[in-house]
């Protein structure tokens, strides 16, 4: 896709209320110059989205910001000479009109402070999945997205991949025919980590990071060598478990195939959750409205994780293959695909689609999508107006986990009622189980409100 310049684009006749999504670029200080990108965050997969974004010819960096001083070191040999920050809000405040974008890859328990920060100022956004850490979160990122009119994009970078591009293609051209349900699975646990139940005690802060910045939103706690870098994400404060790591990557050609946007109801069982730390395994039941992709009025997408996956024998694939450690299996009218994570379709039985011959398609660089988009003024698929139903699904999937689970079968281990929560999607909030609702949200250390 060809980038365009921002003065051709200033040229344009048709720039009006269609437009609105150029507002940060428009303003920049001089219209001539590349996109100016700033990242809250420099290392981990902060800095595989700078790098990626970075390859894109008309992108010039002028902001890198972690709470870390000792995680400098890949942008600084990547992109030498561009300025250090510790705190986002002050990188913001200082340089202003001088950065048009903004790339978020932070815990995600900070996402959403970041990146609507960022759309108050009218700039762009991209940010990594899941796209926010509640579900009301994830609402209000859409609806920030919507007003200030920038242009946006989640970092479940597959989404653009050639593997599932192909998979969603054939399932919307119908090549297994309408969809009776489907099972998602990942092969990581809740605690994958850490496999702790409880903190580790206090220890001292080390001199190159800066805990209350770290912290954040999140109620603070004295600071253990079990949450920074990387081994945050398996504590409820800061992170999703299993499902809030892969649940918009894996259940992203879900939605992006099949058109789904809101469940009707969620249930969920798990091998034992507490207030600290996501569970080892879970099963989270979902069911939507059906569509004309649907063989039903409703459809059922099955999620589990920590090891639990479908029964091979639903693929009705050959003996001697076995279903991927992760990815889909979707069971259609006419045969079944499996969608392994990161990997081309299947069709099966293998008898049935012997001949099938699979059409042409094309991967992209989803980093430059957004980048492009943010050049042209137009709407990337991935943007928060898809990425937030797909991020609400998700964690309400989380709810579910931490609130469905009923007494314990001491026979089985398995739970004896698990409840089954109807969801209003329109007035954000469950029919039948109002005090669920304190889960949909959080409660923020002063002054990180949202």
């Amino acid at each position: 896709m060809p980038t365009v310049s921002r003065r051709s684009f200033l040229k344009n006749a048709s720039l009006t209320a269609a437009s609105v999504a150029f507002p940060a670029v428009v303003k920049s200080a001089n219209p001539n110059s590349k996109l100016q990108v700033v990242s809250v965050g420099a290392n981990g997969m902060a800095f595989s989205d700078i790098k990626n974004i970075g390859a894109h010819a008309a992108v010039k960096y002028v902001g890198f910001c972690d709470i870390d001083s000792q995680r400098f070191d890949k942008v600084d040999e990547a992109f030498p000479g561009t300025q250090h920050f510790t705190d986002f809000r002050e990188m913001y405040a200082q340089l202003g009109d001088k950065f048009d974008a903004v790339s978020v890859g932070t815990p995600d328990h900070m996402h959403a402070k970041a990146a609507i920060m960022a759309m108050r100022l009218k700039k762009h956004v991209y940010c990594q999945k899941p796209l926010a850490h509640t579900v009301w979160e994830s609402r209000q990122m859409r609806l920030e997205a919507e007003k200030a009119g920038v242009v946006t994009q989640m970092g479940n970078q597959i989404h653009s991949a050639i593997e599932y591009r192909l998979g969603t293609r054939l399932l919307k051209e119908g090549a297994i025919g309408k969809i009776k349900e489907v099972h998602s699975w990942v092969a990581v646990t809740g605690n994958e980590r850490n496999k702790r139940l409880e903190p580790l005690p206090g220890a001292p802060v080390p001199a190159n990071v800066n805990w209350d910045l770290w912290i954040g939103g999140a109620p603070m706690r004295e600071y253990a060598p079990c949450y920074h870098p990387f081994i945050w994400r398996d504590w409820q404060d800061f992170g999703g478990g299993a499902l809030g790591d892969f649940g918009c990557h894996i259940l992203d050609p879900v939605f992006t195939a099949l058109g789904l946007n809101a469940p009707l109801t969620i249930t969920a069982r798990n091998s034992g959750i507490n207030q600290h730390i996501w569970p080892t395994t879970e099963e989270v039941e979902y069911v939507f409205p059906g569509n004309q992709l649907t063989a039903e009025k409703t459809l059922k997408v099955t999620w589990s994780d920590g090891g639990l996956r479908p029964d091979r024998k639903l693929a009705k694939m050959p003996d001697n293959l076995e279903l991927p450690k992760s990815g889909s299996l979707f069971i259609g009218e006419l045969g079944n695909m499996v969608l392994g994570h990161v990997a081309g379709p299947r069709l099966y039985p293998t008898e049935k689609f012997t001949g099938f011959k699979y059409p042409k398609e094309q991967g992209l660089s989803h980093w430059h999508v957004w980048v492009d988009a943010c050049l042209s003024g137009s709407k990337t698929s991935d943007g928060f107006h898809y990425a937030g139903p797909l991020s609400e699904t998700v964690q309400l999937g989380n709810v579910a986990t931490r609130f469905c689970t009923g007494p314990i079968d001491s026979r089985t281990g398995d739970p004896l009622e698990p409840k089954i929560l109807e969801w209003d999607a329109e007035k954000l909030s469950f029919k039948n189980f109002p005090e669920a609702n304190a889960l949909l949200t959080k409660t923020y250390r002063k002054g990180w409100e949202i």
